[in-house]
């Protein structure tokens, strides 16, 4: 097991010899055991690649652009960038990070609906051109400071309406007056954009989402715009049967709407797939208590007859940390004991974890079946990688727990 510098920011660890990626989570287990028991991060890079893969081999003809915020770490920029993968960026500094790592101004879209002018002038001055809009006040601003842009309509659609408190995205009825609107100005409105979430059950979201996309472009043929991309937004939650679902679901839409005879460029922003199980997130007890309910269901201090003990941990990282995704209604899952097998008679109690502050917005898991844990003990929380690793989901750089990035000889 060696490594070697690849940037001066970070370090990959290449395994060899059959060394697995328990191993290096158990070698930084114990080197914070002799320390300050700090939580800390593995990223598996060989698992990043493998998603790629897959979306290549499921959906070989929807080009992945890369949401920057789902995680911005630089490893996970340069290893997407030198696969051709496009990126989504929503502020200043994720434009200046990607551009940063040779990423052509022309494979990057500048999101979000209400952007401040200043960030528009930035993408006109770095030739950053694909913006996406969906009302009539962003399309002047951009006309005012971006005239060359070229624009994404970012359209509503009925499962995002459902399960969003605020929609974001234009009505189909609104959005011929902004494609009128585009048209005086003389804004160049080249694509419609859209999002299905990945939690939509709905099979036929898709097929009203893609529909509506057909009129728009039939809109927009109409008033002189050559439109050439769509984009089917990230609704994409990281599993391979998933990803197999919605594939079988759009693919004979497009073909229908959208054929490749049209010239349209199909993209999507698959961000939580690419990063979701690449990171793992190693955490320490720090704190327990224990509650007991008695049948009444009235908690209390003091153990009595016939109670359940029921125990809350305190953890080294939380919800102004590495869990920072849970305030945007991310669910983190049951983590498992470092270390720990359970045999049948072992008894697990109902627990809940929380971060290290008394904040009552902390509880990181409000409900899971743990063994008792003793302060001391590791928790190994897998599949953390759109949870805000190395992106905005610390209040300050000292609050991020250090990330050992990893990579198999197989993978290499």
């Amino acid at each position: 097991m060696k490594g070697f510098v690849d940037a001066p920011n970070y370090f990959i660890e290449l395994l060899e010899g059959g060394t697995t990626l328990d191993d290096v989570i158990d070698n930084h287990v114990y080197e914070q055991s002799l320390a300050e028991k700090n939580a800390f991060v593995v990223a598996d890079l060989g698992a990043l690649m493998r998603q790629h893969v897959l979306w290549k081999t499921t959906m070989p003809l929807v080009r992945p652009f890369y949401p920057v915020s789902c995680n911005s770490s630089p490893v996970v920029i340069e290893v997407l960038s030198a696969l051709g993968v496009g990126f989504v960026c929503a502020n200043k500094a994720e434009t200046t990070l990607v551009l940063n790592h040779d990423v052509p101004p022309e494979n990057i879209i500048l999101s979000g609906v209400c952007k401040q002018l200043s960030l528009i002038k930035h993408a006109a001055k770095t030739g950053i051109n694909y913006l996406v809009f969906e009302n009539e006040l962003e399309l002047r601003k951009i006309a005012r400071a971006h005239p060359e842009a070229k624009l994404l309509l970012q359209a509503s659609n009925e499962a995002q309406v459902e399960e969003a408190s605020l929609t974001i995205g234009c009505s189909l009825k609104g959005c011929r007056h902004l494609l009128e609107m585009a048209k005086e100005l003389s804004v160049n409105v080249v694509g419609v954009t859209f999002q299905v979430p990945a939690s939509c059950r709905d099979p036929q979201a898709y097929t009203h989402a893609l529909s509506d996309a057909r009129c728009i472009f039939d809109m927009a043929k109409e008033l002189g715009f050559d439109m050439k991309i769509l984009d089917i937004g990230g609704g994409f939650s990281g599993s391979e049967f998933q990803l197999k679902q919605v594939h079988s679901i759009v693919r004979p839409l497009l073909e229908a709407y959208f054929p490749s005879a049209s010239g349209v460029s199909v993209i999507a922003e698959p961000g939580n797939f690419f990063v979701f199980s690449s990171f793992t997130l190693a955490v320490n007890v720090i704190g327990k208590k224990a509650v007991y309910r008695d049948l009444h269901c009235s908690t209390h201090d003091e153990l009595t007859p016939n109670d359940a003990p029921e125990f809350v941990y305190y953890m080294n990282d939380g919800v102004y940390g590495s869990f920072m995704g849970k305030l945007f209604g991310n669910v983190i899952t049951t983590p498992s004991v470092h270390k720990m097998s359970l045999t049948l008679d072992e008894p697990v109690f109902s627990s809940s974890l929380w971060g290290p502050s008394c904040d009552p917005l902390e509880q990181v898991v409000e409900h899971c079946l743990l063994p008792e844990l003793a302060v001391g003990d590791w928790l190994i929380f897998s599949n953390m990688g759109a949870s805000g690793q190395e992106g905005p989901a610390t209040l300050n750089d000292t609050d991020q727990p250090p990330v050992y990035y990893t990579i198999s000889t197989d993978d290499w």
